[in-house]
């Protein structure tokens, strides 16, 4: 049998040669705006999973993406707090004591004769290089010397600074705005950890009580009620007090404290996918309840899970901050943005030093509002009545 082939004219020849090879031809404006169009009409018929949709309309929330800027800011701060900060948090220079914001200091510093590798300040008025030692001033107009080989550094620039105190000193000559760094790692480790404790109490109880029902619904919400009664913050202030203080005896008194509204929702998502076709599908094939629960009716419960915890979050660092206020918190000597509070809210009845209240109460009331801004903005993101 003889194949039919279709024969090309020698025009039509040249011109793929010609072409082949060449870049492809300048679009027009109105015709690359036409194509742009018609690209998005297809991304938006395509589908997507319920993340894309979500992110779409979380993007679109200004006040959202306000609170996720600043909690992720929080979170770099807290993360390289050691990085940032420009001094030691728990370094003390009595001679600073209380100083107001903008402070510049003149110090030298010595090395340490317990730890080589720290610095201690000294601070001085004037000073000069006399042979082999440095004479300076103190604060009280008396001359002093030391060696040079005691000093840190191996040159002048190295021991002599003049650091600025940004957000002023505390009581005991230590700098607040360090301070205020390492108080972010503390409240939002702790707030991390306390929610993940009441996540894992809140949805196993919730996920058992929606799932079963019955006796083991009524035996759950019975205990959920009864912790639901008592006011959380005297709980946590109990729990605290029988556990001792600590890090993470305050970690352990929030987190089993909270999981009360994390319970309620997810027993309400429990209830509301247990009847539908795909987990009926999941009993017929004979698995287990374990893996429907876990495997198929908790991912599609997500949403709402999500929310509550970030919510929790800003519930979590309100609690750290009483406690740390009350002194039942994470102890001294730990820079705490409650603990900072306690120490300097006398100054503000005696009209000085106002900072050393109001840079943490700030710092708390942002962590809050960016937390619940989130919050907020996951909520509307997940509610599928706003799908396009």
């Amino acid at each position: 049998m003889e194949e039919t082939r279709e024969l090309l004219t020698a025009e039509e020849a040249s011109e793929k040669l010609l072409s082949f090879g060449a870049p492809p031809p300048r679009l027009t404006k109105a015709e690359a705006e036409r194509r742009k169009t018609e690209n998005d009409l297809v991304l938006q018929l395509k589908p997507h999973s319920l993340w894309y949709y979500s992110w779409r309309r979380m993007r679109r929330n200004r006040l959202a993406m306000a609170g996720l800027i600043i909690t992720v800011v929080l979170i770099v701060v807290a993360v390289l707090a050691s990085t940032l900060a420009p001094f030691d948090p728990n370094m003390q220079v009595l001679e600073y004591s209380t100083k107001p914001i903008g402070f510049q200091g003149n110090v030298l510093l010595t090395k340490s004769e317990v730890d080589p590798t720290q610095t201690i300040p000294i601070p001085i008025g004037e000073y000069r290089i006399q042979g082999d030692r440095v004479i300076y001033t103190t604060d009280e107009g008396r001359d002093k010397s030391i060696p040079i080989s005691r000093l840190a550094g191996t040159s002048e620039s190295d021991w002599h600074k003049t650091p600025t105190y940004y957000f002023g000193t505390d009581r005991y000559g230590r700098d607040v705005l360090s301070r205020l760094m390492y108080g972010a790692r503390v409240s939002l480790t702790v707030a991390f950890f306390a929610e993940m404790c009441s996540l894992v109490i809140g949805v196993l109880l919730g996920s058992l009580a929606g799932f079963y029902r019955r006796w083991i619904d009524d035996g759950i919400m019975w205990f959920t009620n009864v912790v639901w009664s008592i006011p959380s913050l005297l709980l946590i202030i109990a729990l605290s007090i029988a556990l001792g203080l600590g890090m993470w005896q305050t970690i352990i008194a929030i987190g089993i404290t909270e999981w009360v509204d994390m319970a309620r929702i997810v027993r309400g998502q429990f209830f509301a996918l247990r009847e539908t076709e795909y987990v009926e599908a999941t009993k017929a094939l004979g698995l287990s309840n374990k893996r429907t629960i876990f495997r198929h009716i908790l991912p599609n419960s997500l949403g709402p899970i999500i929310v509550i915890a970030t919510a929790g979050f800003a519930n979590a660092i309100i609690y750290e901050a009483s406690l740390s206020f009350l002194g039942l918190g994470v102890q001294p000597p730990a820079s705490t943005w409650g603990q900072m509070i306690h120490d300097g809210y006398g100054y503000i009845a005696a009209g000085s030093n106002w900072g050393l209240t109001l840079f943490p109460a700030l710092a708390i009331m942002l962590a809050v509002f960016a937390f619940n801004l989130f919050g907020d903005g996951l909520r509307d993101a997940f509610d599928p009545k706003l799908k396009r």
